[in-house]
């Protein structure tokens, strides 16, 4: 194995050149902007299942607004 000593100082040179080059290459991003990201994230996200149908929404607020309703109105009738 030749030692950094007695090899040529160009060559050393350019190999260190081309290391860094290479690790550079290793943290590049591969998106220009967040907005390219998160549509690839999500875009993973839903290829994975993650994101699923929202769930039925609940009745009962709309029952709750309906009985206090009712009783406004009775109420009122009540008193009348």
């Amino acid at each position: 194995m030749e030692s950094i000593s007695t090899r040529n100082p160009q060559a050393a040179l350019m190999s260190l050149e081309a290391a860094a080059a290479s690790a550079r290459g290793g943290f590049a991003c591969m998106f220009s902007t967040s907005d390219e990201y998160e549509t690839a994230l999500i875009a993973e996200r839903r290829a994975q299942g993650r994101y699923r149908y929202a769930q039925p929404k609940s009745r009962w607020p709309t029952v709750m607004l309906l009985g206090c309703v009712l009783m406004v109105i009775g109420t009122i009738l009540l008193f009348r």
